[in-house]
């Protein structure tokens, strides 16, 4: 077994990369946390009707981190190996990957809102509300795909300030146009849910501005320009293919499992209080959670450019260290969501009785939960992905995802009619249940592998 790392620069360039990652991700959950809250206050049936949405958008978001992480794989290793000329290629790949599967998403959400919602909750009045949002906020799912693909792109080089410039640019944005648009302040029409919806619209519309700038007038490792990024060389198109399609199908797969998943939920009795508890709890553990994802993006980077340099002991090191970090972060994450939990309820003062409750329960969930969250999710993406191996994350998610926990939550929903709690830890096991598998793969080591020319 390997021992710690004892370089310090390690450690230190991995706290400032997971605090600014951290710092990113709280931002951008933040955005979806301040539409949550505000609607909130508007109507609890709203708080159902815009997590319906959300998971399209999670799907979405689920396959442009794939066309992210095979950007952050390859880009990284290079990077590793000082060479920036295949970087701008690859990212042109990924791009087209990306904004391909977004405008297909666009159109489903434009065209066909209602059967696609429809299959997520039986509930007429969460459905009726759902649509009015989706067919505004699907405009922001080609431009939501173009500014995260660059960002991951920069991410992969070490750049990773401009994330929480933008996610703070949209939050500030996000919460003014909500306080204006959804209960028609400042001579604003009230216009409720569609409200939500063009402020996160225009939000987003900002956030790619913003990062466009950034690329043209601060970045100078790089040099991206839009004819740099269509006419690439086709070569690496193979390559991203190799390092990506695993990902984006471990992404789609899980993305739709999600979906199935809420579905399971939203098509038991008296779904909509097990809808708004399910959307308040997996939003407060998102909240709170960010250093687990943090360090996950963190070791991605650092795992690529150690494995770009070629020195394996040090790469067999990380791991060790980075696994102990892992589950240190698992526990006081978990520990967090259960002492907050209450003051996570206070944020939502029109819950009624029956759905505070629920949404307690899912909390403490959640709780148990984070702590192997931590630990297999950050040592699979964080690790076993960046060194190159993402076809056993793509097995290994598909068999407890499809084989095990979805079979199990749909017998206690629907056969046992077990209680929601009961149903909603079945669909959340996989976090514990996974943690030995990875383990046992991660310190294999069988994982490293290099995958540039």
């Amino acid at each position: 077994m390997y021992g710690f790392v004892k370089d310090k620069k390690f450690y230190t360039t991995f706290i400032i990369l997971t605090i600014s990652l951290a710092l990113q991700n709280l931002l951008t959950y933040s955005v979806n946390l301040a539409d949550n809250l505000m609607i909130g206050r508007y109507s609890q049936s709203a708080i159902g009707s815009i997590a319906i949405c959300n998971q399209i958008q999670f799907f979405l978001q689920m396959l442009v981190s794939g066309v992210g992480e095979g950007v952050v794989v390859l880009c990284s290793q290079y990077f590793g190996k000082n060479n920036y000329k295949p970087i701008v290629d690859i990212i042109g790949v990924g791009m087209r990957f990306g904004i391909a599967i977004s405008f297909i998403m666009f159109l489903g959400g434009l065209i066909i809102p209602e059967k696609i919602l429809g299959i997520i909750s039986n509930d007429p009045l969460l459905i009726n509300d759902a649509v009015k949002y989706m067919r505004i906020v699907c405009f922001t799912y080609v431009i939501f795909t173009a500014t995260n693909t660059l960002v991951a792109s920069l991410r992969s080089i070490g750049i990773v300030s401009i994330g929480y410039i933008i996610s703070f640019s949209t939050l500030c944005m996000n919460i003014i146009l909500n306080y204006c648009l959804i209960y028609g302040n400042f001579g604003f029409p009230s216009l409720g849910i569609e409200g939500a919806a063009i402020a996160t619209l225009v939000s987003r519309t900002l956030e790619l501005i913003i990062v466009i700038v950034f690329l043209k007038y601060r970045e100078n490792k790089l040099n991206i320009s839009l004819k740099k990024l269509l006419f690439i060389d086709s070569s690496y198109i193979q390559d991203y293919i190799k390092i990506s399609l695993p990902l984006l199908i471990t992404q789609a797969t899980w993305g739709i499992a999600q979906i199935v998943q809420t579905a399971i939920i939203g098509n038991m009795p008296n779904s909509s209080i097990s809808i708004t508890a399910n959307s308040i709890a997996v939003l407060a553990f998102q909240i709170i959670s960010v250093i687990g994802y943090g360090s996950a993006s963190a070791a991605a980077i650092l795992t690529g450019k150690a494995i770009g340099v070629g020195d394996m002991d040090i790469v067999k090191k990380q791991t060790f260290t980075f696994q102990c970090i892992f589950v240190c972060i698992g526990i006081v994450t978990g520990i967090s969501i259960f002492l907050l939990k209450d003051v996570i309820l206070s944020f939502y003062p029109l819950l009624d009785g029956a759905t505070k409750d629920t949404t307690v329960q899912f909390i403490i969930v959640m709780a148990i939960t984070s702590i192997g969250t931590c630990y297999q999710m950050a040592t699979d993406t964080g690790i076993i992905r960046a060194g190159g191996s993402p076809s056993f994350s793509m097995i290994n998610n598909t068999i407890f995802m499809w084989l095990i926990v979805l079979p199990t939550a749909y017998i206690s929903a629907y056969i046992l009619k077990l209680s929601p709690v009961i149903v909603f830890f079945c669909l959340k096991s996989d976090q514990i249940l996974k943690c030995p598998v990875i383990f046992i793969y991660a310190n294999s080591y069988k994982w490293i592998k290099k995958v540039t020319r």
